[in-house]
C-alpha cells in the first residue's frame, strides 16, 4: 500500500505559484495539467534550461520552482543554486526531482538550498503534497531519500565532529528543536513530541534558523548532522528514532 506523504495548508490566499523547470516537453504538459487541475495552484511559467529556469524565476517570482535533476545546460542543482541567490529568503523555495537516491545527488541538492526531494517515480499525489509542504515553510524529503541522507553520515564518521561556536547561542531547547528538525519531524510534530503550541515549535525553529544563518529546515538538518548535535539510532527509522546524547 502506498503511504501518502502528509500535506498541510498553504499559507497563502491565491493560488501558489508554482514554475515548472523540466527539460522534456511532454513531462512539463503533464506537470502542468497535474497542477493546474488543483484549485490552490497555478503554473506561471515553464523552462526547460537552467538558463531559462532563472530568467523565469526572476520575472514571475513563484512561490515554488518544480526542478528536474537534470535539467539541461547546468543542471538542476546549479539551477537551484543561481535560482535562490537570485530571489530573497524564503520568497521562492525549491522541489527537485531525482532520477534515484543517489547519495551525491541527495547532498548537492540540500547544499544547493532545494526543501524538497522527491524520487521521480513519486505518486502524482505526493507531489502536490510536497509543492505545499515546501511553500509552507517546511522541508520535505522522501522517506528513501532522507535515508540515503543519514546513511551518508553514518558512512563518514568524520563528518560527526564536535560542536561548532554558533551552536553555543543555541538555548538547550532550541538544541532539542534543531535535533527533532534534523530526524525529519515538522512543527505540529514537533509540538506534539515538547507539549507546547504548533506556534511556539515554529517560534524555536525560526529563531533556531536566524542564530544559525540557515536558509530553511534542509540546512539545519545538515548542519545537526555535520555537527554532531545528533546521531541517528536507526537509518530506517528517521521519522520517529530516540534522540541519543552526543558527547561533547
Amino acid at each position: 500500500m502506498r503511504q501518502t506523504l502528509h500535506a498541510v495548508p498553504t499559507p497563502y490566499a491565491d493560488p501558489l505559484r508554482v514554475l515548472i523547470a523540466e527539460g522534456h516537453g511532454l513531462v512539463r504538459a503533464g506537470f502542468r495539467a497535474l497542477i493546474e487541475d488543483q484549485t490552490d495552484m497555478s503554473v506561471v511559467a515553464e523552462a526547460s534550461t537552467g538558463e531559462q529556469a532563472l530568467a523565469a524565476a526572476q520575472e514571475a517570482r513563484p512561490d515554488v520552482v518544480l526542478v528536474d535533476i537534470e535539467l539541461p545546460h547546468e543542471g538542476g542543482v546549479e539551477a537551484t543554486r543561481r535560482i535562490l541567490a537570485g530571489t530573497d529568503p524564503g520568497e521562492t523555495r525549491v522541489v527537485v526531482l531525482l532520477d534515484s537516491p543517489s547519495e551525491d545527488a541527495v547532498l548537492a541538492a540540500v547544499r544547493a538550498g532545494a526543501t524538497g526531494l522527491l524520487l521521480k517515480d513519486a505518486h502524482p499525489a505526493d507531489l502536490l503534497d510536497a509543492l505545499r509542504v515546501v511553500a509552507a515553510g517546511d522541508a520535505l524529503l522522501a522517506p528513501s531519500l532522507a535515508r540515503t541522507l543519514v546513511a551518508d553520515f553514518l558512512a563518514r564518521p568524520e563528518r560527526l565532529r564536535s560542536t561548532p561556536e554558533q551552536l553555543d547561542e543555541l538555548t538547550p531547547r532550541e538544541r532539542e528543536v534543531v535535533g527533532l528538525v534534523a530526524y525529519g519531524l515538522n512543527n505540529e510534530e514537533i509540538a506534539e513530541r515538547l507539549v507546547v503550541t504548533r506556534a511556539t515549535a515554529k517560534t524555536h525553529v525560526s529563531r533556531a534558523l536566524y542564530k544559525l544563518h540557515a536558509r530553511d529546515r534542509a540546512q539545519l538538518v545538515v548542519l545537526a548532522y555535520e555537527a554532531g548535535l545528533v546521531r541517528p539510532a536507526a537509518v530506517n527509522a528517521v521519522r520517529r528514532p530516540p534522540l541519543l546524547p552526543v558527547a561533547a
